[in-house]
């Protein structure tokens, strides 16, 4: 892996809750993060649209056009890019096995890591207990939600102005709270547990806003996390091994200019690697 003069490379990267059409997504960031990455296999692991906030107030900054087009453009260019519906977006569950723009559609995917682990690939909301069975609740803390959002952003404009990088006020807030931190533990277990009974190897989800990778002798949870709190990403090396990308911690450390070309990123301290053929 170099990208000394180009892109980061590697085997597979998962990406979920991004929310385009949210006022709280992150799409600038994400963007300056597709033009630092380059793979074989990306996969959008739910929620990348947020059809509940487009019905309630259309909101579609040119940003968040831009993501959808760099996302079809990198499916042209060869990139297999795989869109697994969440929650947020469920209307486009409906168009499962279908293609659009080169962008497969599925429910759910196993997905083969180079060192020949299987790995079932979901959003994750339907081992939600809110969600299977109390969504009017859902929707109530998704109002919640968004309040703690928009705190986030004036909190971070702040810091901005201080010459401070970004920081998540809202995910601190959310991980001190006793419920939440309880609520993600079960979630772990439940999703962990139903990997379990597929009989696979591990599970990569998204859903709750929690980047997390744990792997165990006979089992991998990994949660790629979101693009409106954390900005994180799941990849994949070429020799298998998984790593969890945190943006707002990589971008002060690689230069990235600003332009839509594909090969002015520059990366400063990852050396190069060996790529291990699976």
């Amino acid at each position: 892996m170099n990208a000394e003069g180009g892109l980061v490379a590697y085997r597979t990267i998962w990406v979920s809750d991004v929310h385009l059409g949210a006022r709280g997504c992150k799409a600038e960031l994400f963007l300056e993060f597709l033009r630092f990455v380059d793979c074989d296999t990306f996969y959008l692991v739910g929620d990348i649209l947020d059809g509940w906030r487009l019905k309630r107030n259309w909101y579609w900054p040119q940003a968040h056009n831009d993501v959808v087009q760099k996302l079809l453009r990198r499916a042209r260019k060869g990139t297999r890019v795989i869109y697994i519906p969440g929650n947020h977006d469920g209307f486009a569950r409906e168009y499962a096995g279908n293609s659009f723009g080169s962008i497969e559609v599925v429910n759910e995917v196993i997905h083969r890591t180079a060192d020949g682990r299987v790995l079932l690939v979901v959003h994750g909301d339907a081992y939600d207990g809110v969600m299977r069975y109390a969504r009017w609740l859902a929707v109530l803390g998704d109002h919640a939600y968004t309040l703690a959002l928009g705190l986030n952003h004036w909190f971070n404009s702040v810091r901005r102005w201080l010459g401070y990088p970004y920081w998540s006020l809202s995910a601190y807030l959310k991980h001190k709270v006793k419920n939440a931190v309880q609520f993600i533990g079960d979630y772990e277990r439940t999703v962990t547990d139903a990997a379990r009974q597929r009989h696979v190897d591990g599970i990569v989800c998204g859903h709750i806003h929690h980047a997390e990778l744990r792997e165990s002798h006979d089992m991998v949870y990994a949660n790629c996390g979101d693009w409106v709190e954390s900005c994180t990403a799941l990849v994949e090396h070429h020799d298998g091994r998984l790593e969890i990308l945190r943006w707002a911690e990589l971008r002060s450390q690689v230069a990235v200019n600003p332009t839509d070309s594909e090969s002015t990123t520059i990366l400063s301290r990852v050396p190069p690697q060996t790529e291990v053929v699976p």
